[in-house]
């Protein structure tokens, strides 16, 4: 027997990818609410918040809630999940095909490998060393400090999935590496290097999410993301901190 597939499923679904994925709150809300109007619900009651989401279909009606624990950065899923919903408010989707998308967009691994995730962060570390006013010498230092600060951020946080931890450990790497290299004569600016190579660590989605929420009026979400925001770039300059101390 077929699962029987209801709004509430699927407007919970939809808004539990956009949320994992590192959507605003406020725009998860307004999905989940387009979704259900488009099936003929006429006062549909959303709210969500960085770890939850609660649904129901009318006032004071039977509420749903879902409980979200882990969140990361793809906004391809949230631009799919964005199609779809566009796709249900035309009226080209029904219930069911609706939950199928979805269910496929779930379940997807459509971020990028950590090989090629690694490579681009040092490719940016490099370039935004060179766009802070460091040298051509200070290009390859940077990449190569990039490159050691997030793969070991990626691998500790596989190890211990506190996220705060791995991203201070990251810069810590990455300010003992940029040391070494100006102490051994690679590179004319130690704090370019450092500063390019920790930019792909910086938490510039939080920050970008954290303002958009507080400007649509859902301080709770504001302020809880830029705290993490806050959390996160005080782990990233406590890390690099820790070396100069010791230095």
């Amino acid at each position: 027997m077929s699962e029987q597939i209801t709004i509430e499923k699927v407007c919970i679904l939809a808004g539990k990818i956009m949320l994992v994925s590192g959507a605003e709150t406020y725009r998860v809300e307004d999905t989940m609410d387009r979704i259900s109007t488009a099936f003929g619900v006429k006062n549909p009651q959303s709210y969500a918040t960085p770890t939850g989401i609660s649904f129901s279909l009318d006032i004071a009606g039977t509420s749903n809630f879902l409980r979200v624990t882990n969140r990361s950065t793809d906004l391809h899923k949230i631009a799919e999940v964005n199609h779809i919903s566009r796709k249900i408010t035309a009226g080209e989707l029904d219930i069911q095909q609706a939950h199928e998308q979805l269910e496929k967009i779930d379940h997807a691994k459509l971020t990028f490998p950590a090989w090629a995730q690694i490579l681009a962060a040092a490719l940016v570390s490099g370039c935004f060393a060179i766009m802070f006013g460091g040298s051509w010498y200070d290009f390859i230092p940077s990449c190569i400090a990039g490159t050691l600060g997030f793969a070991s951020m990626l691998g500790f946080e596989r190890v211990v999935e506190i996220r705060f931890l791995a991203e201070f450990f990251g810069a810590f790497l990455i300010g003992l590496s940029a040391l070494l290299f100006i102490y051994n004569g690679f590179g004319n600016a130690l704090d370019m290097i450092i500063i390019g190579a920790v930019m792909p660590l910086v938490p510039g989605l939080h920050i970008t999410n954290a303002i958009r929420d507080l400007m649509a009026g859902h301080l709770v979400s504001g302020l809880s993301k830029g705290v993490e925001a806050l959390l996160t770039a005080f782990a990233i300059g406590a890390g690099v901190a820790l070396i100069f101390a010791f230095a």
